[in-house]
C-alpha cells in the first residue's frame, strides 16, 4: 500500500526487529510507543501530520485526511494538528481525550511521559488492527502486515471460524475480530493501549428538537466546501493537480458538484455502459455543473481479484464493493472526491419501516413510518446479502483443497435461519449502549459494519482522497436527528437549500420524490408487459461473472458451482485472501 501506519508499545529496537525502516518516510519514537508513517501527503494541510516533545520525549501522530475543527482553512494550512491535540491531551482521561477538536477520518497516536493511547475517529472509518508479540503490542492500518510479523514468531495463524463463517454469509465480519485468530482490531468508537482497549462515547445518539432541514443544508454545504478549500490549499505545491469525482445518477455525488465552486472538479467517472439510464444522466449532471465527463465501461476486470484488490479488504468485506478496481490506469486524477456513507448516515438507509402487504400481489411496499416492532434480523437479511440457501460452512468445506488458514471447521450442523437471528440480534443488542431506540440501534449496526468500505480504502491509497460522510457536523446532526426525520424528504430538501436546481435531472431509479412512490412504480414496470424497468445502477455481477468464467476457480469442486454468484465471490474473495497473506 502507498500509506500504511505501523507501531509497537516497544522501543525502536523492537520496532526494528519487525520493520524495516526504508518502509516508512518517518519513524517516531515516543516513551512507550514507536510509529511508522508512510503516506505521500503527509504534512500537507488537512492531511497526515506528527509532532514530537523535545522535552519529555512525547509525540502524537494524527493519521488521515484531518484538520482541527472551527478553524479556518488558513489556520489548518498552516497549523500543526498533531501539536494541537498533543498538548490537550497532556490532560487527558478516557472520557476527555481531546479528540472533540478534530474533523474527519482519522486514527491518532499519543504517547506521553505515563499514558499512551491509539484512537480512532467517532465512526471507525479507518480500521486499525493489533496483535501480541513477544517484543509488545502492535497496531497498524495494513492486516496483512501484522500477519506477517506474527508469521515471524509463530508457525502459523489460525482461522477464526466465527469470523469466516460471518464473512461466507453475510460479507462482513462484526465486531472487534477478523477472520484469523490472535488478531483483533480497535473497538468502534474506540481505543488501544498497550495492554487493553475500550471504548469512548462520542458516537451517542441524543435525539433534539431543531430545524433539521436547514441545519443539514448548512453542515453539509459546509463540510463539502471545507474541504473543496483544502484540496485546493494542497494542490498549491503541484499546480497540474487534476481533480476527480466518483458520479452516479443519484444524490450523494452531485451535492458535490453542486456545493463547490465551478471548475473545483475536472472530471467525473461513471461506471457502466453509455446507453444505460445511469451514464446519461451522470454525463447531463456533469454538464450541468461544467465538468468533464468520463465513463468506465464494464468489463470483467470489474470482478477482478488480484492482490493489490485483495489487501483492500482485508478480509472483512467483499471485494465487489470496489467498483472502479478494474479501471486504475484510466482514472487519471490525483484527489478524488466521492459521496461514499452519505446515505447511511443522513437518509436511514437502515431504518426498519413499517410496509403494508397486499396478499393478491405477493408484495409488500414501504410505508413512510417507522416500524413499530421491527424485525432487525430480516432487515439485515437483505441488506447484507445473507444467503439463507447457501450453508457454506454447514453442509461444505469450502477450502478443503485449498488454503491452511482457512481449512479448519467444526463440523457443527448449523440452520441458517437460528444463524441469522442470533448473529444479527446480538449485534443488535449491543447498540443499546449508545442508544434507547431500536431504531438507532438498527441504524448504529450498520453503521459499525460499513460494508462498502473497500471502495474508500482504495480511493484513500490511490488518491489524496477525502471521507465527506465523516464530517464533525453530519455526524453530530445524524445523532441529534431522531430517526422519523432522518428520511428522504429531510435529505432531498437540504439538497434544495444547496442548489434549487440540484434535480434538473432525476435518478433514473427514483423519479419521485418519496421512496414509496418510487417502489410502487418500480413494481408496476416490473409486471406490466412492454414497459422497461429501472434496472440498477450497478453492472450484472451475475452477467460478469458468467461472462469471465469464473466457475472455472472451482474446477476442483463440482459443489461450489450451485451456489448463488454472491456466496462464490465471497469463498473466492476469502480464498485469495488466504492466499495473500500467506506468502506475505
Amino acid at each position: 500500500m502507498k500509506s500504511e501506519l505501523f507501531g509497537v508499545f516497544g522501543t525502536k529496537s523492537d520496532f526494528d526487529q519487525l520493520r524495516s525502516s526504508a518502509d516508512f518516510d518517518r519513524i517516531i519514537t515516543g516513551n512507550s510507543v514507536v510509529v511508522g508513517i508512510r503516506d505521500p501527503t503527509l504534512d500537507s494541510p488537512g492531511r497526515t501530520s506528527t509532532h514530537v516533545d523535545q522535552s519529555s520525549s512525547g509525540l502524537c501522530v494524527v493519521y488521515g485526511d484531518v484538520f482541527l475543527r472551527g478553524e479556518s482553512v488558513a489556520v489548518n494550512s498552516h497549523q500543526t494538528t498533531a501539536a494541537t491535540l498533543y498538548n490537550t491531551f497532556l490532560d487527558w482521561d478516557f472520557d476527555a481525550l481531546g479528540l472533540d477538536q478534530l474533523n474527519g477520518s482519522y486514527l491518532a497516536v499519543l504517547d506521553t511521559e505515563d499514558k499512551a493511547i491509539i484512537a480512532t475517529d467517532p465512526i471507525s472509518s479507518r480500521e486499525c488492527f493489533y496483535t501480541e508479540t513477544p517484543v509488545g503490542r502492535v497496531f497498524g492500518t495494513d492486516l496483512s502486515q501484522l500477519v506477517r510479523v506474527q508469521n515471524v514468531f509463530r508457525d502459523e495463524l489460525q482461522c477464526n471460524e466465527q469470523g469466516l463463517r460471518e464473512f461466507l454469509q453475510f460479507g462482513v465480519v462484526f465486531g472487534d475480530q477478523t477472520t484469523l485468530k490472535g488478531v483483533n482490531r480497535i473497538p468502534f468508537d474506540g481505543y488501544l493501549t498497550a495492554t487493553t482497549t475500550g471504548t469512548l462515547a462520542r458516537f451517542v445518539y441524543e435525539p433534539q428538537a431543531f430545524d433539521y432541514v436547514t441545519e443539514l443544508a448548512t453542515r453539509l454545504e459546509h463540510a463539502i466546501k471545507y474541504r473543496g478549500q483544502l484540496s485546493q490549499e494542497q494542490a498549491t505545491t503541484a499546480p497540474d493537480t487534476k481533480t476527480g469525482l466518483l458520479l452516479s445518477a443519484g444524490f450523494d455525488s452531485r451535492v458535490i458538484l453542486a456545493a463547490l465552486p465551478e471548475g473545483t472538479i475536472d472530471i467525473c467517472y461513471t461506471i457502466g455502459s453509455p446507453e444505460t439510464p445511469e451514464v446519461r444522466v451522470a454525463q447531463k449532471v456533469a454538464a450541468q455543473y461544467g465538468a468533464e465527463h468520463v465513463t468506465l465501461p464494464v468489463t470483467t476486470a470489474y470482478l477482478d481479484i488480484s492482490p493489490e484488490v485483495t489487501q483492500y479488504t482485508n478480509g472483512l468485506r467483499e471485494s465487489l464493493h470496489i467498483h472502479h478496481r478494474g479501471h486504475r490506469e484510466s482514472i487519471a486524477v490525483d484527489q478524488m472526491f466521492h459521496g461514499l456513507f452519505l446515505d447511511t448516515l443522513l437518509r436511514n438507509r437502515y431504518i426498519p419501516r413499517e410496509t403494508l402487504t397486499i396478499p393478491l400481489l405477493n408484495r409488500k411496499f414501504p410505508l413512510s413510518d417507522l416500524a413499530k416492532n421491527p424485525d432487525i434480523p430480516a432487515l439485515f437479511e437483505q441488506t447484507f446479502g445473507f444467503e439463507s440457501g447457501d450453508r457454506i460452512l454447514d453442509e461444505f468445506d469450502v477450502f478443503s483443497s485449498g488454503n491452511k488458514q482457512y481449512s479448519e471447521r467444526s463440523g457443527k450442523p448449523i440452520d441458517p435461519e437460528q444463524y441469522l437471528h442470533e448473529t444479527i440480534e446480538r449485534e443488535y443488542q449491543a447498540g443499546f449502549t449508545r442508544t434507547d431506540s431500536p431504531h438507532n440501534a438498527a441504524a448504529l449496526l450498520g453503521i459499525k459494519c460499513k460494508s462498502s468500505l473497500p471502495f474508500r480504502s482504495q480511493l484513500s491509497d490511490q488518491y489524496t482522497e477525502t471521507l465527506i460522510a465523516a464530517d464533525a457536523g453530519l455526524l453530530e446532526w445524524h445523532l441529534q436527528t431522531p430517526p422519523e426525520y432522518r428520511t428522504d424528504r429531510t435529505y432531498q430538501e437540504a439538497l434544495k437549500r444547496i442548489d434549487s436546481d440540484i434535480f434538473r435531472y432525476r435518478p433514473p431509479d427514483r423519479p419521485h420524490r418519496t421512496y414509496q412512490a418510487n417502489q410502487v412504480e418500480k413494481f408496476v414496470r416490473k409486471i406490466i408487459p412492454g414497459i422497461s424497468t429501472f434496472g440498477t445502477p450497478w453492472p450484472d455481477r451475475d452477467e460478469i461473472y458468467a461472462e469471465a468464467n469464473l466457475d472455472r476457480e472451482f474446477m476442483l469442486r463440482p459443489d461450489l458451482q450451485g451456489l448463488s454468484t454472491r456466496s462464490k465471490l465471497r469463498i473466492r474473495d476469502a480464498k485469495h485472501w488466504g492466499e495473500f497473506i500467506e506468502i506475505i
